[in-house]
């Protein structure tokens, strides 16, 4: 095997070691500095805080970084780093809280502490890749690879490697049968020669990997495979899933068997974990904040128009299931059966109260409850009634992949101008493709982002009525 493997292989264990003791170095240090800038001795209970907070931040906080790709922004790293901080933060006041401890240690020191290890915990892991991507890029440390096969995928895979030299590739070139003329965009100095003379290439180039960009069952296939095995190089197969709109797609195996998902939730297991907790943390602030706005909303409506307060109804959530959503009673009508129409501009169903709650989304506010029911979320494609459900799902494909997530009482599409009424299958197809994007590009970064958006859309929307 080239030296170049094994020079890789030691720099990947080298960012390794670093990412593993990062994140608990840093902890310890900063409550030791803290602690020395108020003259405070470091006494046992201080010294067991520092163990305890340095096995927590080695488990959360490196946990995020290793679950990230090798080659991710160093935005979403920082992010999630903090975010995990902000996890152990509050499993160390918890802990305080219930062994009665809190009060043994200097609240001055905490805070110093709590605020100072953030940014150096946000900063160790972008630096530290930031590094890894220089010296991958030093000369001797790239592996080569060749492609056998020309189509979407495999342009695809080669244009990113060479616009991206941080990841350690080097393409040595294309091998196809057929002709310059039909491998479509393929720049003709690619294409380094036929598959007969790949394995030869392999040997003579000293190629490390080879991608196969072919369909497995064709003869070719198989002998390009069993030629392959007498080197010693490493072969992937790329399997062509260019035809197929892709939300959430990786690769995983079931007890051995290699398996490819092409549609999943972004939330499966620990990001599911993540996500609801998020959902259970902010949607509990926003309550307390909003009671007293809820119940003098409660009472106008009570007061100015006949009625139940509360507006529920049905709509379709997580995996398609039926859930109740509730919202502030703004219409003289309660609509839920097979024909729901939207609400127009000038509508005669809602009330003056009403048209003032909608305009600024505050008929929304009794959906906290559905997120701590676990039927919505904070963040998500909104929910549709079931019949605009049942009309959409016939004309827009894909249309049910939103249901992959539960339902939110903010998303995507309304932070991008897709609020109120879809007067036409244009519109609701374009607040479609922003919830499937939501779904591709989900990360608690995001959702943060469109939360704080949210604040300033509901302030200037002219569609919500």
């Amino acid at each position: 095997m080239p030296t170049g493997y094994y020079k890789a292989g030691l720099l990947l264990l080298l960012l390794g070691t670093l990412e593993a003791i990062a994140a608990p170095l840093i902890t310890a240090s900063t409550l030791v500095a803290s602690a020395r800038l108020f003259d405070v001795e470091l006494t046992q209970p201080y010294v067991l805080l520092a163990i305890l907070a340095a096995l927590l931040s080695y488990t959360l906080v490196r946990q995020e970084s290793l679950q990230q790709g090798m080659f991710v922004s160093g935005w979403a790293l920082a992010t999630r780093a903090g975010l995990a901080w902000l996890a152990v933060v509050a499993l160390l006041l918890l802990i305080g809280y219930a062994t009665k401890v809190s009060s043994t240690y200097s609240r001055s020191v905490l805070f110093v502490w709590f605020g100072a290890t953030a940014p150096l915990l946000m900063a160790a892991p972008v630096f530290l890749r930031q590094c890894f991507r220089r010296l991958a890029v030093a000369s001797g440390n790239a592996r080569s690879i060749a492609i056998a096969g020309v189509n979407a995928m495999s342009r695809e895979l080669g244009r990113i490697i060479r616009e991206r030299p941080e990841l350690g590739l080097r393409e040595e070139g294309y091998f196809d049968d057929r002709g310059r003329q039909r491998l479509g965009e393929l720049c003709p100095e690619r294409l380094a020669g036929t598959l007969k003379d790949l394995p030869a290439a392999v040997r003579n180039r000293q190629i490390d990997v080879v991608f196969i960009a072919l369909p497995y069952h064709l003869p070719r296939t198989r002998e390009l495979l069993g030629e392959l095995r007498r080197s010693s190089t490493s072969v992937y197969l790329i399997p062509d899933i260019s035809f197929v709109d892709l939300i959430q797609a990786r690769a995983d195996d079931v007890n051995g068997v290699p398996i490819i998902a092409l549609c999943e939730t972004p939330f499966q297991g620990w990001p599911g974990f993540k996500k609801r907790a998020t959902d259970v943390a902010l949607a509990s602030l926003l309550l307390l904040a909003a009671l007293p706005v809820m119940l003098m909303i409660a009472i106008a409506i009570k007061l100015t128009s006949s009625g139940s307060v509360i507006f529920k109804q049905r709509r379709y959530g997580l995996d398609g299931e039926e859930i109740v959503v509730y919202k502030f009673r703004t219409m003289t009508v309660s609509e839920d059966g097979d024909q729901v129409k939207q609400a127009t501009r000038n509508d005669a169903r809602v009330t003056p109260l009403g048209r003032w709650l909608r305009r600024y989304s505050l008929d929304e506010l009794p959906q906290l409850l559905n997120v701590f029911q676990g039927r919505m979320s904070l963040v998500g494609p909104r929910p549709h009634a079931v019949a605009h459900n049942e009309q959409y799902r016939k004309l827009i494909p894909g249309y049910m992949v939103r249901h992959k997530v539960a339902p939110g009482i903010t998303g995507l599409a309304q932070v991008n101008g897709c609020r109120g009424e879809t007067a036409d299958l244009a519109e609701m197809q374009r607040r479609i493709d922003y919830d499937l994007d939501y779904l591709r590009h989900w990360s608690l970064a995001l959702d943060l982002k469109i939360l704080l958006k949210t604040a300033l859309v509901l302030f200037r929307s002219e569609k919500a009525y």
